[in-house]
């Protein structure tokens, strides 16, 4: 209202007179609700987590996803990536075929071979593709391959 002289108001008063408070429009930063109390949504912890994260931890998040024959065959959604797996790039600039040469964990990177780019002086560098951009068409089998797939075997379990 008007405020006539002589009339006594507060400073907080006055404040809230020149300045109106904003109606809260936009509580929350994530759109769903939080179910588990223990795991943050935080968009810092999640970050410092990825890139703190240990060579075990590395490893895991290092995954393909493995080719529709082999998804049919071993009834496996996926598998952490290792050297010397078949893998087809299907994302990005460097799409094609080859094997995995190296899994540079510090970087969440594999090297493919053949897949290399020049440098200024002509030498060949591999060039670094996420797993999540590559399908695995051909698996290293060994004992512990073949435990990992058994203990993932969707047909096996029993819920």
């Amino acid at each position: 209202g008007l405020l006539s002289f002589g009339t006594r108001i507060t400073l907080p008063e006055l404040a809230e007179l020149i300045c109106p408070p904003r109606p809260l429009t936009h509580t929350h930063t994530c759109d769903t609700m939080k179910r588990n109390k223990a795991v943050t949504s935080s968009r810092r912890k999640n970050r410092k987590a990825h890139f703190t994260a240990p060579s075990s931890v590395r490893r895991i998040i290092m995954s393909s996803p493995l080719s529709p024959e082999l998804r049919q065959k071993y009834k496996v959604r996926s598998l952490p990536i290792r050297k010397h797996d078949e893998v087809r790039v299907v994302r990005g600039q460097y799409k094609g075929e080859g094997k995995v040469i190296t899994c540079y964990r510090k970087k969440y990177v594999v090297h493919i071979e053949r897949i290399t780019r020049e440098r200024a002086n002509q030498m060949p560098v591999p060039v670094g593709i996420h797993p999540s951009n590559c399908v695995i068409t051909k698996i290293r089998m060994d004992k512990d391959r073949k435990s990992i797939l058994d203990r993932k075997n969707r047909e096996t379990k029993q819920d």
